[in-house]
């Protein structure tokens, strides 16, 4: 595969259409998406210019996974406090805070999956949900916890209304999750 210093070019043309440099073939949006998923290391460039658009590409396949599926990963108040920040005087702090977290959630995700692996061996069939469930549950309110300290800590005078209305939004993403993870429970044990 053609590399950049360990990256892969994908020049994005005119036309929209988006070609690896590497494999010398078109790809999609969902092939980019496939490609983060397994860690591959790309870097998306316009093929008139050069200039390097990975953000904003990476910003529209995430736009696209959220209107996919009806299963959203960015909840309506944390989409709002995001916004909020463009032009504030944190607008600089944010993103190493996100980046931070996000590697915090997938070291304990790693630890997790350990841990299940530990307790219940490589045999997904033979795993009782409950343990994982309230684990996840537990995880969620921890992170969900943590990201309210630390937007709290840079925005010191929001106001408690908004945090109950984010407090009760928290509460239905996790009893989502309870009912998606109870759905998951019923279908193995049917099979």
């Amino acid at each position: 595969m053609a590399k950049n210093a360990g990256q892969i070019i994908i020049k994005k043309y005119a036309n929209r259409r988006l070609y690896n440099t590497g494999t010398s073939t078109y790809v999609t949006l969902d092939d980019l998406a496939v490609m983060v998923k397994k860690g591959e290391d790309f870097v998306v460039q316009d093929a008139k210019t050069g200039e390097d658009i990975t953000h904003s590409v990476l910003t529209q396949i995430i736009f696209e996974q959220e209107s996919k599926t009806g299963n959203t990963l960015l909840p309506i108040s944390f989409l709002r406090q995001l916004i909020s920040y463009y032009g504030d005087q944190m607008q600089m702090v944010v993103p190493s805070f996100l980046e931070h977290s996000m590697k915090s959630l997938n070291d304990q995700q790693a630890q997790i999956r350990e841990q299940m692996t530990r307790a219940f061996g490589d045999n997904p069939l033979a795993m009782n949900l409950q343990a994982p469930m309230q684990m996840m549950e537990e995880q969620v309110k921890r992170n969900t916890e943590m990201f309210h300290q630390a937007m709290q800590m840079f925005s010191p005078f929001l106001a408690p209304p908004a945090q109950k209305e984010t407090k009760k939004a928290d509460s239905k993403d996790i009893d989502e999750l309870k009912e998606q993870l109870r759905a998951l429970q019923t279908k193995l044990d049917s099979l």
